[in-house]
């Protein structure tokens, strides 16, 4: 025999749910073969119960790899020195990156080859081929807009933020904001300047929809600058009480804010624009995040609560990604489900709602939109303003070593709270500590 193993060749035994580890590192790479009745000195042995290896192979092929891999492999029987053996056929992947779907995308769960073994992907390689993932077409991308001039100002900002330089000649290309045809798209629309689309926070006195209080449209900008705003507004809106009779004191807010911001972004990536804008309920005993549009392409409920994210609108996914407003782990539905289990999502044929129950004891000692304090990171700000009230959001998150868009978050949050205000322009104003 003039075969030998390679790092498109690999010889087994026999078959064993392991050798998934062997096809996700092949759909990785560049392909290749494995070959079942061949031991490790290149002996052909054979293989034994053909059928029951063959459906083996094609139950691990169909339930242990994501995405799905069934038109990527195939199997044929041989006849070699007189034996049978059983080839496993694996072409290189059509998609960025696959992964064991035990392990998910993880070091563990990416495999790739270098030189003739499996070897695991760095988390920044799984990250980058994780973002490239979503760079597929989608029903925004096709759909055009009526409008025919469109800015990019507030789209180039966030992107220069996270270090990244838009060319101004191919980036309209690139992040798939023109269709086929040349034409701007419904995702380019989203993210321009002078969108047309909102985003929607009502507030209700009661636990119904009976009694309106407020109303606020975050619409006919960027869909980035909405949702910084709909956030702030969120975290403006989370109060908490302290319990000072231990060490250290704790704080104990209205919802957990880390669950909210996955449930919003999902709403924004996941919605089925061409329905209608997702919208935020803000009510007495709870808050509720809508999006239009079930389920995308084909995702069962398990799929959904194992953090499976297969985005309805792909190339605004993968723009979420880069500015890592999105995280890369899928651990945004577990997240949620982690706080307050799965009965807080409401999944139709035409929606999804996902309803967060406010925390009692805070509701029992608070009035609801009454602000009662400030949470940790506020306070240090708070205390450098005091000292220093011409400091910019860029001198307060080296000082505080957060990122610049939480040190805005928190500055709008302080702001609607009633602790600060800004006079005079953002580059010559001031901070005035009002209480």
């Amino acid at each position: 025999m003039d075969l030998y193993e390679s790092n498109k060749i690999e010889f087994k035994v026999k078959f064993t749910d392991q050798l998934v580890k062997e096809l996700v590192a092949f759909l990785n790479t560049n392909g290749g073969q494995i070959f079942i009745g061949i031991n490790d000195r290149g002996e052909v042995i054979g293989a034994n119960e053909i059928d029951r290896t063959l459906r083996s192979i094609s139950d691990v092929i169909s339930s242990q790899i994501d995405p799905s891999p069934l038109e990527l492999i195939n199997c044929e029987i041989k006849t070699m020195e007189g034996l049978p053996v059983i080839v496993i056929n694996v072409k290189r992947g059509i998609t960025p990156i696959y992964c064991i779907k035990k392990y998910r995308f993880s070091s563990l769960g990416c495999p790739i080859i270098v030189g003739s073994t499996c070897k695991e992907m760095s988390q920044e390689q799984i990250n980058n081929r994780y973002k490239i993932r979503f760079f597929n077409d989608d029903l925004l991308v096709n759909s055009p807009t009526n409008l025919r001039e469109l800015s990019f100002l507030t789209l180039k900002n966030y992107y220069s933020n996270m270090e990244y330089k838009l060319n101004d000649n191919t980036f309209e290309t690139n992040l798939k904001l023109i269709n086929d045809k040349g034409q701007y798209n419904m995702t380019a629309e989203l993210l321009s300047d002078n969108s047309r689309f909102s985003f929607i926070f009502v507030k209700f006195e009661g636990e119904n929809k009976a009694s309106l209080s407020q109303r606020s449209n975050y619409g006919n900008k960027s869909i980035l600058f909405a949702y910084e705003q709909m956030m702030n507004r969120i975290a403006s809106e989370n109060i908490y009480i302290s319990d000072t009779t231990i060490r250290p004191r704790q704080d104990k807010y209205l919802f957990d804010y880390d669950s909210v911001n996955e449930a919003v972004v999902n709403a924004i990536v996941h919605n089925d624009w061409s329905i209608s804008e997702p919208q935020i309920s803000f009510f007495s005993n709870r808050l509720e995040i809508l999006s239009h549009g079930s389920l995308p392409n084909n995702l069962s409920i398990d799929e959904f609560f194992a953090g499976i994210s297969k985005p309805r609108n792909l190339a605004l996914m993968k723009i979420f990604s880069d500015l890592d407003i999105v995280d890369h782990t899928g651990h945004g539905i577990p997240t949620i489900v982690e706080h307050y289990e799965k009965e807080v999502f409401n999944i139709q044929s035409t929606y999804i709602l996902v309803s967060i129950p406010f925390d009692k004891k805070v509701l029992n000692k608070t009035n609801v939109g009454v602000n009662v304090g400030v949470n940790v990171v506020e306070k240090m700000i708070l205390a450098e303003l005091l000292n220093n009230p011409t400091l910019t959001a860029d001198k307060l998150s080296l000082i505080i070593k957060k990122s610049k868009r939480t040190i805005e978050r928190y500055l709008k949050a302080l702001q609607e709270k009633g602790y600060i205000e800004r006079s005079g322009s953002d580059k010559t104003g001031v901070w005035k500590i009002i209480k």
